[in-house]
């Protein structure tokens, strides 16, 4: 059983997905800053100041001065400003990645040399000029 366990570790596959997961939790730090720091600001600038987090209705219909506010009194509350910044940053992770293989793709596209073609040697005529040479000789004589 230790020897499957070190085969399966040692497959290319766990490793690159490894590398996927370290990666990608880095990448989450630079979204989230992005987010908060760069499109937040600018949304609110389109918006007038509205700040998303802050959007929230308590389910009981009581009235509190934040969100924080009244998670911590206990009250059942729908958080959709939180929705809408989920829904933001998942357009932004989108849109990068599709950038990223977009960009990978180029990258290998142009590192792929064309294998060396022979050129085309003609290689006589064809069956079907062949055919309509007879046809035509059959017509004439």
């Amino acid at each position: 059983m230790i020897q499957e366990f070190k085969d399966f570790i040692a497959k290319g596959n766990v490793m690159d997905m490894a590398v996927g997961i370290i990666v990608g939790a880095a990448f989450t730090a630079i979204v989230t800053s992005l987010v908060g720091d760069i499109i937040n600001p600018i949304i609110a600038l389109f918006t007038g100041g509205i700040d998303f987090s802050g959007w929230f209705y308590t389910l009981d219909g009581s009235t509190h001065a934040s969100l924080a506010a009244a998670q911590e009194a206990g009250a059942a509350v729908f958080a959709i400003g939180n929705l809408i910044m989920a829904v933001i940053n998942f357009m932004i992770i989108a849109f990068v990645v599709f950038l990223l293989v977009k960009m990978v793709n180029r990258v290998k596209s142009a590192a792929e040399k064309p294998q060396d073609v022979a050129p085309e040697v003609p290689t006589g005529p064809s069956e079907l000029d062949v055919l309509l040479e007879i046809r035509d000789a059959l017509k004439k004589g």
